[in-house]
């Protein structure tokens, strides 16, 4: 491809940069910025984020257009040569996508072609959902917008590229299984590195400024005893409906502790009497919070007071952790004490995401010593699905060597349902370390 074609969509992206500056928004204008120096790199990614940025672009021109004209007539000012300038610039930014859409461009952008859908998926995603956020809320959600106001573009374009390239080395089972502890422990601690700051004194590291404690179960128990706040509960379900159950093997802040001790034990080994105890014990610490909250509520106790019973109950659970789950091998905190994990599994049916096991299955048993959940045994394997347990981590997916474990989602082959759901899971990861915080 000549780089002189190549002029046309980066002047353009430079012209929504150079828009965003006249605006004072510096954050926007370094992305536009970025996304330019970005198209040199030949990532087919790079050309179908180029593509959206450039239609969301048109929208701005013809908006920018609207308002200055109706600007100019409201004071009886002449527009004609305004709107014949400004329609050239919409015509410059359409010929920028017919460039980026023709053959030619195509071929250019030849890098990691074989990822660049998922990838682009990824990172526009997560573009969207932080900059809905950012929106929606009535306060600066966004670190960059607290600490460095107008810069929450900024943060936005640096966790969208951070996005795109963890679903790059996602995307394959192998890289799946190896990351996402990683990305999930990583996740964790930015969590609580900025609540250890919060508590610190640099109160801009809580959303609210006002502190929150950090327990799982309080999701849920925390809006019964208060009678408000269901921010939470709404991203807890959101994220249910999304990608099921997955919440506790790749969202949740306190699972990444369980997961990380659970792998200093031995290898799992399947327990049906542990299977029946992760029902019953989760069912039961759910009943015994929720109760417990109403109970606290009715009887005008202080939120002092709920806030010391709810870091007891945070503390047993940190107990299990480190003495059950690193012993057994198995997440024993998420299977059978956390109430929210219960939840997870019973009301993330509601999501189609599945993991099937296919009828040709050898039973060799590799995906039982991965699946830290309890959740896969010969019955299970037989059956073609894991135990309620389950909350699609996907590990099993990545042990079986003869390809017989899968993602499932209707209408689609188990490879498309894999890369669906790690861009869906991967866009929530890197919003979530964008915008949960205490």
């Amino acid at each position: 491809m000549k780089k002189t074609l190549l002029a046309i969509p980066v002047s353009a992206l430079l012209l929504l940069a150079a828009h965003s500056l006249r605006q004072g928004d510096f954050g926007l204008t370094s992305t536009f910025v970025l996304l330019a120096g970005l198209m040199f790199t030949r990532q087919a990614w790079v050309r179908l984020v180029a593509i959206s940025a450039l239609v969301w672009g048109g929208y701005i021109w013809a908006d920018v257009t609207v308002d200055f004209i109706s600007f100019r007539q409201t004071l009886g000012m002449p527009w004609h040569r305004l709107a014949f300038i400004m329609g050239g610039v919409i015509l410059f930014d359409a010929l920028a996508l017919a460039v980026l859409a023709g053959e030619t461009c195509r071929r250019f952008f030849d890098r990691s072609r074989e990822q660049a859908l998922a990838r682009a998926a990824i990172a526009i995603m997560t573009v969207f959902g932080l900059a809905l956020a950012r929106s929606k809320v009535s306060f600066a959600i966004l670190l960059a917008d607290r600490f460095f106001p107008g810069w929450g573009w900024f943060e936005i374009a640096m966790l969208a590229f951070y996005a795109q390239w963890i679903g790059g080395v996602m995307l394959s089972p192998k890289g799946h299984r190896v990351n996402r502890p990683r990305i999930w422990g990583l996740f964790s601690f930015v969590f609580f590195l900025q609540l250890t700051l919060g508590l610190l004194g640099v109160d801009q590291m809580l959303m609210t400024g006002t502190l929150h404690l950090p327990v799982p179960a309080l999701i849920v128990a925390g809006p019964v005893f208060r009678g408000e706040g269901l921010f939470m509960i709404i991203l807890f379900s959101v994220t249910l409906f999304l990608v099921g159950s997955a919440w506790c093997s790749h969202l949740c802040y306190i699972g990444a502790w369980d997961d990380a001790m659970s792998r200093m034990g031995e290898r799992p080994v399947p327990s049906a009497q542990m299977r029946r105890w992760s029902i019953f014990g989760r069912s039961a610490t759910l009943v015994l919070v929720v109760g417990m909250a109403l109970l606290l509520r009715h009887a005008g106790v202080s939120g002092l007071s709920a806030v010391i019973l709810a870091a007891v109950f945070g503390l047993l659970g940190v107990g299990v952790m480190f003495f059950a789950s690193r012993k057994a091998g198995v997440m024993l905190h998420c299977t059978t004490f956390c109430p929210m994990g219960i939840l997870a599994n019973i009301f993330g049916r509601i999501s189609p995401w599945r993991i099937r096991v296919k009828k040709d299955c050898t039973q060799c048993g590799a995906c039982f010593s991965v699946c830290r959940y309890n959740a896969l045994d010969e019955k299970h394997v037989v059956s073609g699905k894991p135990a309620l347990s389950c909350t699609l981590c996907g590990d099993c997916v990545s042990a079986c060597a003869h390809g017989q474990i899968e993602y499932s989602f209707p209408g689609l082959s188990g490879d498309a349902a894999r890369s669906l759901f790690i861009v869906l899971i991967v866009s929530l990861h890197a919003i979530f370390i964008g915008v949960a915080r205490i």
